[in-house]
């Protein structure tokens, strides 16, 4: 290649491969799901390279400019050339909404040659549920700095819901029209659209996320979302508190990698419903599966267990060993798994964590431990903490105080999944930002936080709970810490309370109420029965982002009916077609007439599937209904 050029002497610096022979492709690329209705769509215009998205027939995202550059060259002004297609199709095991995806997909690895002749690759794949694409960039042993622009340009009429990033991903989400988006704000993924014409919903994030920074999305004029890397992120509240406007402004310079850089998966999920969206598999199916050597069953592997989890932090807080002791009798009086305990564990000694432990052993309970991650960032700390706790027999950790997504703070996610793995302990994230496809590579994460949930006191909590299955549970599972009684429930009620836990998705469900309020409380029956994961999830019509949730979930053969309401108060009639044909047992929790904010009527009755459950919800109210076959 001659080297006389700017643009090759920019090549060549940047270690990219120049290669003979491209071949250019003729007009647009397009890149169609199995059913044709997603199509992703590239072309190249004057200044570079556009894509857009649609959705039987209707754009789902406008045509938009792609935006890649190394070391501030800009790659994205290239030119399409050859394009190898191929399929996926595969089922594997999962949990949350349901027990098995599927990952049936079109994908194609598209060359692009910069305009200096260097090669790199677009890969795009297009599924029923959505599209997504990522850049391959070829490189030697030179470290090299990536930088992201791409656009997202939603359409004329959507109504977005996104929220700020001051508390990391711990906001509560507004509702705004696409063309009142005001430049500069900024929306932290998943950012969920109602497209116009309530013809389908959209969610934009991002999957199989490693070494690599993390995305955020910031407001341009004309409806545009721009993509923009950990490092140009504002630093949050939490970390500027927890480290240091010093630590935010190195974080704030951008990250290299050496070698080849991929990018993670920039992902749309599409539906025409929000029954299609939540169900989507898109954020999994674009992540790596497990390590065969570390999970031999994948998310079936023996000492991974997913449940239920008692939690001393908002209700009976005495933080000592004799309550840690009896808070793990009660959870296994109330059947729950786990018993996640904050960072005061480190005030006993070994033989007391030990006999702890092995009291939670007898009581099938297992005992999580707190730390704080920035305690564990030399391979050092963490072998002692991973070992101590692998030979105490501690079943997982939960691990604090990230807060941001510099490339930095991302490696340390990959080193604490692997670790942790190797040493057999499963993981919970908080302070953390928000899931991308890590519990499917890493089936040990079973849950991380990025979510307001009940350890902020939130007043407007009615409309935030029926937003968040839309949004941020998209991503995967969040650790809200559900079903609390006392003030922290806000705008809603108790029934409401008891119904979040099998709305607001996390594979460790941890309860906010303590297990002494649990099993005091007249739906006891009803809150021992309610699973962490679910074998098959429907989003019946009801349901309105930040309106109502109203889910039917099945666990095995039995059915629960659960619904949240927003903030005004509604009428619904629910047809059990769900069910299957036999008559079931029914238990029911509802809001109690004469004082709903704290107590629940409940009632057993007989169901069939030809039936309708009609429900008076006030505001902020809920109800949750189990069906068990005769």
């Amino acid at each position: 290649m001659p080297n006389s050029t700017p643009l090759a002497s920019a090549a060549v610096s940047l270690g990219l491969l120049c290669l003979p022979g491209f071949g250019l492709a003729q007009g647009e690329t397009r890149v169609a799901s199995p059913d044709s209705r997603v199509v992703f769509t590239l072309g190249r215009r004057a200044g570079g390279l556009y894509y857009g998205v649609s959705f039987g027939g209707r754009r789902v995202i406008d045509e938009s400019r792609l935006s890649m550059t190394v070391d501030g060259v800009d790659l994205a002004q290239a030119e399409i050339g050859r394009v190898e297609r191929y399929h996926v199709k595969e089922t594997y095991p999962t949990r949350g909404n349901h027990a098995v995806a599927v990952n049936e997909a079109n994908g194609a690895r598209i060359a692009l040659r910069h305009l200096s002749g260097a090669v790199l690759t677009l890969e795009v794949r297009a599924s029923d549920d959505g599209a997504a694409f990522r850049f391959i960039i070829p490189g030697g042993a030179s470290p090299r700095v990536p930088d992201e622009a791409t656009v997202f340009t939603v359409p004329a009429g959507s109504t977005v819901w996104r929220h700020e990033p001051r508390g990391h991903y711990e906001g509560s989400y507004t509702r705004t029209e696409a063309e009142q988006l005001e430049p500069g704000t900024w929306a932290p993924p998943p950012v969920t659209f109602r497209l116009p014409g309530r013809a389908g919903y959209a969610s934009i994030t991002e999957a199989a996320l490693t070494a690599y920074p993390g995305m955020m999305l910031q407001a341009e004029a004309g409806r545009k979302l721009a993509l923009r890397l950990g490092h140009a992120h504002p630093p949050s509240y939490p970390f500027t508190l927890r480290y240091g406007d010093a630590e935010a402004k190195r974080l704030s310079q951008p990250a290299a990698i050496t070698g080849t850089i991929t990018t993670p998966w920039r992902a749309v999920i599409v539906g025409s419903d929000l029954n299609a969206l939540v169900n989507s598999d898109m954020v999994e199916n674009l992540s790596p599966p497990p390590d065969a050597k570390l999970f031999p069953r994948g998310v079936k592997t023996a000492w991974i267990r997913p449940g239920r989890a008692v939690w001393e932090y908002l209700d009976g807080r005495k933080n000592t060993l004799e309550e840690s002791r009896e808070f793990t009798r009660l959870a296994g009086e109330l059947g729950f798994e786990h018993h996640v305990i904050e960072g005061f564990w480190r005030r006993w000694t070994d033989d007391e964590l030990r006999s702890l432990v092995a009291y939670g052993k007898e009581r099938g309970v297992g005992i999580w431990l707190w730390r704080h991650s920035r305690e564990l960032r030399t391979p050092e700390a963490r072998k002692e903490f991973f070992e101590k706790c692998r030979a105490m027999g501690v079943a997982g950790v939960k691990l604090d105080f990230f807060d941001h997504e510099a490339k930095e703070v991302i490696d340390h996610y990959d080193v604490l999944l692997r670790e942790t793995a190797e040493h057999q302990l499963m993981v919970n994230f908080h302070g953390s930002n928000k899931p991308a496809g890590q519990s499917r590579t890493w089936p040990n994460e079973l849950t991380r936080e990025a979510v307001r949930g009940m350890e902020s006191r939130f007043a407007e909590r009615a409309r935030h709970n029926t937003t968040l299955p839309f949004t941020r549970l998209l991503a995967g599972s969040a650790d809200y810490t559900p079903v609390h009684f006392g003030e922290r429930r806000g705008d809603t009620t108790a029934a409401h309370q008891i119904a979040s836990a099998a709305v607001l998705t996390s594979a460790l469900q941890t309860y906010g109420a303590s297990p002494r309020t649990l099993l005091a409380h007249p739906a006891l029956e009803m809150i021992k029965s309610i699973p962490a994961t679910w074998d098959e999830t429907r989003v019946l019509p009801p349901s309105e982002i930040g309106e109502a949730a109203v889910l039917a979930r099945r666990s095995g053969d039995t059915w629960f009916l659960a619904v949240l309401n927003g903030p005004e108060p509604r009428k619904m009639a629910v047809p059990l077609s769900f069910l299957g044909r036999r008559a079931y047992d029914a238990l029911v929790v509802g809001d109690a007439k004469a004082d709903p904010a704290t107590s629940v009527q409940v009632e057993k009755s007989k169901a069939r599937r030809a039936d309708t459950v009609s429900l008076d919800l006030q505001a902020g109210g809920g109800f949750i209904a189990r069906y068990v076959s005769d």
